[in-house]
């Protein structure tokens, strides 16, 4: 073999520097092990801080049964809370009461769709998930053999709601004397009964006395349900949900249901919006509603669309560009009016419940007569 191609092999073959301390560790594998080691428990550690952020995330957002621990049975009725990151003790709160006709809930765009937009403007949200008749409901008429579900429970799951809110505010870390009710459609027709009923309490017959007012100072109401009488307006489908089948064509209770009948002097100040294009609930029932605000005096501000329909929550592509603008008005319209009115009002402020008006004993065994349905 020629002399250059041996110092070529010879150059090829030639051993690996030693890293390590042993002669016979001839690729330092062991002295590149604490390197490493050094990486692999740097990528650990982070993914194990990823996972405890997680965890706290989901412990945030972990869904309160607010029956627990008393008579009412409603194991499936949660209140589940969105707190802002860096929330202080002046963060505002808005109850967030999805629609779905008083039948099912829309929780994805109407519910925890809502909360998120709610929270990156630095608002506490607590998403409710009331009792409603339900899918078998809506398809059978099994509600003539049993009362099922039907008022008051859906507005005594929002009374019980404002209580635990309030109660809670320091451990959340908001403001107990600014806290809201929003909702949309049937839940729109929930949140204005919240402030037209608040001075009826629907959890004496349970027992509960709670210790702060279940009056919300503020209301929010988009595309809402808001008369079951005015045959022109009225949705049919909700008015069947909240009465159930016997009571649908009940007059009187139609009328003691409609919410724009019901109005207090006292009121708090109400966000109204709907679309003329509402192909589900009409625009006539906002319409009517804004009317009786106007005419008790109540602060109120009426944003009306021309286009956008229904359903569309704070969603980023439902409804139209248009209707999408609610949520800039909402945020200008609490922080201009409905917050500067809760903070230089007394009735939210610590209201032990002296003007409240007890609703009647809860039905007896075997009664189909649901809690305080006379009080409506």
């Amino acid at each position: 073999m020629p002399t250059s191609k041996r110092k070529m092999n010879r150059k090829r073959w030639k051993q690996p520097k030693i890293i390590g301390k042993r002669s016979n560790d001839r690729l330092g594998l062991k002295a590149a092990q604490p390197t490493i080691l050094k990486k692999n428990m740097r990528t650990v550690l982070i993914m194990l801080l990823a996972f405890m952020a997680y965890l706290g995330h989901a412990q945030q957002h972990k869904p309160l049964k607010i029956w627990q621990d008393t008579p009412e049975r409603a194991a499936s009725v949660t209140l589940t809370p969105y707190i802002p990151q860096g929330a202080g003790r002046d963060c505002p709160a808005v109850i967030v009461c999805p629609g779905g006709s008083y039948h099912w809930l829309d929780t994805r765009t109407e519910g925890d769709g809502v909360a998120r937009w709610l929270n990156s403007q630095g608002i506490a949200a607590f998403v409710l998930r009331y009792r409603v008749a339900g899918v078998l409901a809506f398809v059978t008429h099994y509600r003539l053999l049993i009362r099922g579900r039907q008022q008051p429970d859906m507005l005594r799951d929002v009374q019980r709601s404002v209580q635990l809110v309030r109660e809670g505010a320091s451990a959340w870390g908001i403001c107990p004397t600014e806290v809201g009710v929003m909702g949309f459609s049937a839940g729109g027709h929930l949140a204005v009964a919240s402030a037209a009923f608040a001075a009826t309490n629907y959890l004496a017959p349970l027992g509960i006395k709670p210790k702060v007012s279940v009056r919300p100072d503020f209301v929010a109401a988009l595309y809402p349900v808001v008369t079951l009488a005015d045959e022109r307006y009225v949705h049919r489908r909700s008015r069947k949900g909240i009465l159930g089948e016997w009571k649908k064509t009940d007059n009187r209770l139609k009328d003691s249901l409609s919410v724009e009948r019901k109005i207090p002097f006292d009121c708090p100040p109400v966000f109204l919006v709907h679309c003329d294009d509402d192909p589900i609930v009409h625009p006539g029932n906002s319409l009517l509603l804004d009317s009786a605000l106007t005419s008790k005096g109540i602060p109120h501000k009426f944003v009306r669309y021309a286009t956008g329909g229904h359903g569309f929550g704070a969603s980023d592509v439902k409804g139209s560009k248009e209707s999408r603008q609610w949520r800039e008005a909402f945020v200008s319209w609490l922080k201009g009016t409905a917050l500067p009115l809760a903070r230089n009002s007394t009735k939210g402020k610590n209201d032990m419940y002296s003007g409240l008006t007890p609703s009647p004993s809860p039905r007896g065994e075997g009664s189909d007569m649901p809690c305080g349905l006379f009080a409506w």
